[in-house]
């Protein structure tokens, strides 16, 4: 489209005008026909698993779940389902709309997201060039994270130094 050598197509089924939420029948009907006509499909969709694993087994080169709805500026509404989405999918992931800050993108990156898509984050920034120098710092530092691979969570406090050769607490020794 534009370019020969490029038949990447960005797909977006919006049945509501308002919301501006993805049309999951739509975007499956629309992606299946796209891709028998060769199209490299890239579909906006919901954070839901299953819908992002129909959208690959139909053959889309990516799956592009929302974080929120677009333009909200809302975050990422469904951590957990983008986190499935990030450990179940053999297609890119991109984390697209609703993003507000970089620490958000960053976020996205440190659940094994591939990328995420911006715009109005960046747009409506009172300096738009600063933003997106700072949401590149983010993603850049939230794929090194996610490559770096954080210890894990605990239900407990974990002493991160030696408790070996600190005095004995004096409330054990003094009973009356």
């Amino acid at each position: 489209l534009g370019q020969e050598d490029n038949n990447m197509v960005k797909l977006e089924v919006i049945a509501d005008s308002l919301h501006l939420l993805p049309d999951p029948i739509g975007t499956i009907a629309a992606a299946e026909q796209l891709v028998k006509e060769g199209f490299d499909v890239l579909p906006y969709c919901s954070p839901d698993a299953m819908l992002c694993k129909h959208l690959e087994d139909i053959g889309c080169a990516t799956v592009m779940p929302l974080g929120s709805p677009i333009g909200s500026g809302q975050g990422i509404d469904a951590t957990a389902a983008i986190k499935i989405i990030c450990e179940q999918a053999t297609v890119p992931v991109v984390v697209d709309a609703g993003l507000r800050t970089p620490s958000e993108a960053a976020r996205c990156l440190e659940m094994g997201a591939d990328a995420v898509l911006v715009n109005s984050a960046v747009a409506y920034a009172q300096d738009p060039a600063a933003m997106a120098s700072a949401f590149k710092l983010a993603v850049q530092a939230g794929r090194l994270a996610y490559q770096a691979r954080p210890m894990p969570m605990s239900d407990r406090a974990i002493a991160s130094s030696p408790l070996a050769g600190l005095p004995k607490s004096s409330s054990s020794e003094k009973k009356n």
